[in-house]
């Protein structure tokens, strides 16, 4: 089996008290099939004393085991419509100037126009219901993973609550519109950001001056590679090609273009089988051009996959490929590089931090189809090549990209913010004018939004996600 689960551990607890104050992980979506590395980093800070409590603005997929984070999951929008109405009184009635200013800030933090105003009001409402229960639960510092609305949600929830806040940036996509027209000012409220990559830590300092910049730290997400075998195949000649591509069906991760170069590559390996685990909503246009390419009977569309069996499908093929237009620095490639199945991957983002080219991996000009059937087939060819890369990408794994060592890095950044002095409750006299009344009526509007969405999705249940992707974990 190329992943075995363990829960021992010979990690050292900190003996630290800070370390055993509730700290708050939120997420637009907990659990979701591309979001098993937050499991990882739950379960690693558990094992240093840490007592996280996970949330999540909607809900994800159920979960079996009550020992599973997953399982405990606050989910924001699942909560009855009255518990919002209390958060709410219950706030103004306690803390009425942080109640008001915090109102303030969602109506400035947002974009231009009428739908992220009532946006704002929605984010606003569901900021206090959370920061009611991240109150009860005694938390002393939120952390956020994406820089996306739900981490308006987070800064909203924490300036509420008085506790430290910080988010964990992981790809291009935060730095788009309009994700990045906010970045900025929430690296500035933060009192810390990881970056999953050098490059979003350029992308990230970009966006604020140069005082600000000791913010941002260099935390990587991670795996366990004593979880997953590192099992070499024979080094042999490849005849029949088997490569897995592990990513949502949708346009930026460019299966298009795996699909041109795969054509190529048939050409030379005409008993090549391509796997793609995974779905999304350009799996009918990719079945079709698949038949218009005469490629039907040699791609298998696997469809979304377990944790387990993705991993299963990886270590059983000669190459994983990853073809995207848009990452940041995807986990699965440091799932395959920890089996030891060589990777071929675009030249982008976070990527050539992790896949060296010609040393841990081979990287292909991004969207340079010919070039990435190229290098397929130069790793397909060259066995003394797949050895070596093998070899060295294990080794990368094992240095730079364990999950303990982030978790070593993010319980340092904890410790330092829960040792901050937090101010007390501000004064319950409150000065009220058209300012005061914009920001209450709406308020209004936000908790009706956030009532009304959901009593939808209570009638429609769950609804299909449509954050990132498996291939972007």
């Amino acid at each position: 089996m190329p992943y075995t689960s363990s829960s021992a551990s010979t990690d050292p607890i900190i003996a630290d008290e800070a370390t055993l104050a509730p700290v708050a992980y939120l997420t637009s979506q907990y659990p979701a099939p591309s979001h098993t590395f937050i499991a990882r980093e739950i379960a690693a800070l558990e094992l240093k004393g840490w007592r996280i409590e996970p949330f999540s603005i909607r809900s994800g997929v159920a979960q079996s085991s009550a020992l599973d984070p997953a399982a405990r999951t606050y989910c924001v929008l699942q909560q009855k419509p009255h518990t919002f109405v209390l958060a709410h009184l219950t706030w103004l009635a306690s803390h009425p100037r942080r109640y008001l200013s915090t109102a303030r800030l969602a109506l400035a933090h947002r974009p231009p126009g009428v739908r992220a105003l009532l946006l704002a009001g929605a984010h606003f409402a569901e900021a206090v219901t959370l920061a009611r229960e991240v109150t009860r639960r005694g938390c002393v510092h939120l952390h956020n993973h994406f820089a996306n609305s739900a981490a308006t949600v987070g800064l909203l929830a924490a300036k509420l609550s008085g506790i430290g806040w910080s988010f964990t940036m992981h790809g291009i996509s935060e730095t788009d519109y309009p994700a990045g027209l906010l970045l900025g000012e929430k690296i500035k409220a933060a009192d810390w950001v990881a970056c999953a990559s050098w490059f979003m830590r350029a992308q990230g300092l970009r966006t604020i001056p140069p005082a600000e910049w000791g913010k941002l730290q260099v935390i990587r997400c991670g795996v366990r590679p004593e979880q997953l075998t590192f099992t070499p195949k024979a080094i042999r000649a490849v005849n029949d090609g088997s490569l897995v591509c592990v990513g949502r069906l949708s346009r930026e991760k460019a299966h298009a273009g795996l699909f041109r170069s795969f054509l190529t590559i048939s050409e030379q390996y005409p008993l090549a089988r391509l796997r793609l685990v995974g779905d999304g909503p350009c799996r009918q246009e990719l079945v079709e051009l698949a038949a218009r390419l005469g490629l039907s009977e040699r791609i298998d569309f696997l469809g979304a996959c377990s944790e387990g069996d993705t991993l299963a499908q990886i270590a059983d093929s000669d190459l994983l490929v990853l073809p995207s237009l848009l990452e940041g620095l995807p986990v699965v490639l440091m799932e395959a590089m920890a089996l030891g199945v060589p990777v071929v991957a675009s030249r982008l983002a976070g990527i050539p931090e992790l896949v060296e080219h010609g040393a841990t991996g081979l990287l292909f000009t991004p969207s340079d189809w010919d070039d990435f059937a190229t290098q397929i087939v130069r790793l397909l060819e060259d066995r003394e090549l797949r050895a070596s890369v093998r070899v060295q990408a294990r080794a990368k794994i094992e240095t730079e990209f364990d999950i303990q060592l982030s978790s070593e890095a993010l319980s340092r950044q904890f410790q330092a913010s829960t040792r901050k002095l937090r101010p007390g409750p501000p004064s319950l006299i409150i000065r009220f004018g058209l300012r005061e009344a914009i920001v209450l009526a709406l308020l209004v509007i936000g908790i009706s939004i956030v009532v009304a969405v959901n009593s939808s999705q209570s009638t429609a249940g769950p609804q299909p996600f449509l954050g990132s992707t498996p291939s972007s974990k």
